[in-house]
């Protein structure tokens, strides 16, 4: 058996202490996989997805300081929040603790978080500056050519309703993507789909164009294959997780729930690229989503 003052030799190369050679392998792995596999081209749009994160937990912190050496490599201008941003008590330390703290390296940086509201916030923190919400459950914001349109899934009301529609309606950016806390698609076992909602939203969501929709509320991480022509996204682990709680049906692409973890997302003129990325840094996940472009009309002779 070889010990650790062994030395390992190959073909070709010089005689190294096998320690030092595990160390080596070791820091190259750890390079390997914090490496940003999105396409980072300058004019593109680029956020930071995470959701279920405000435990003010160790595991919520490694998460961000994750968000922050990526951001490092990944100059991305905003994060979103799926909701649940804040477990327990909501207080002003409250929100230091599990917020504005763990994430001080990146609103220093100048990034700005967009929220969704979970069943566990308060709605009065509608008015936190930081989640930059404009003292509104719902509401909408164009970033060049991506419109995002923020729900409250734990209150869709008629009124909201009306309002989701029309704001499609009147959108004719180039992509549209919709956000929330409660899943239309989920394989998730705690939860699941949520299916009521999906009868009321989805049919508005494929008439009007929507390319992409993400949500947490299940601890997990899952994409979806297209649904309608629509991928939709599980990002409810950048602070709690449930292990193991994903059961893969055929519409499941890809799953992750064996740590915490955050999405990068970057989107250019006609393709979304994506990568997820656990508490450690391992990409678990990463593709292009392709936006199908109409051919101009012809006039006919």
């Amino acid at each position: 058996m070889p010990t650790a003052t062994d030395r390992v030799r190959h073909r070709g190369w010089p005689r190294v202490p096998l320690v030092a050679f595990l160390i080596v392998c070791a820091a190259l792995l750890h390079l390997t996989a914090q490496e940003v596999s999105l396409p980072n081209a300058p004019d593109s749009v680029k956020f930071a997805v995470i959701g279920d994160m405000g435990t003010g937990d160790p595991e919520q912190y490694d998460v961000a300081q994750q968000m922050a050496r990526f951001h490092a490599k990944f100059a991305f201008g905003h994060v979103i929040t799926l909701g649940d941003n804040i477990y327990g008590g909501q207080g002003p330390q409250d929100l230091v603790k599990k917020f504005s703290q763990p994430y001080k390296p990146l609103l220093d940086a100048g990034v700005r978080f967009y929220a969704a509201l979970g069943n566990h916030d308060d709605p009065a923190n509608v008015s936190y500056p930081l989640w930059n919400m404009g003292g509104q459950r719902y509401y909408a914001y164009v970033v060049k050519n991506v419109a995002f349109f923020v729900l409250d899934s734990d209150q869709l009301d008629p009124k909201q309703v009306t309002w989701i529609t029309n704001a499609l309606k009147a959108s004719h950016d180039a992509w549209k993507i919709c956000y929330f806390h409660h899943p239309l698609y989920s394989d998730g076992a705690t939860h699941g789909s949520s299916v009521d909602l999906r009868v009321v939203l989805e049919p508005l969501f494929v008439a009007n164009g929507v390319n992409v929709v993400l949500s947490g509320h299940d601890h997990i991480y899952e994409r979806t294959t297209p649904q309608k022509g629509i991928t939709y996204f599980v990002s409810g682990a950048a602070g709690q997780l449930r292990k193991g709680d994903t059961r893969p049906s055929a519409m499941a692409a890809a799953h992750y729930d064996q740590d915490r973890s955050f999405m990068l997302v970057e989107v250019g003129a006609n393709d979304l690229a994506f990568q997820a990325i656990s508490r450690t840094g391992v990409t678990v996940d990463k593709g292009t989503i392709h936006r199908p472009v109409k051919a101009p009309e012809q006039d006919l002779p």
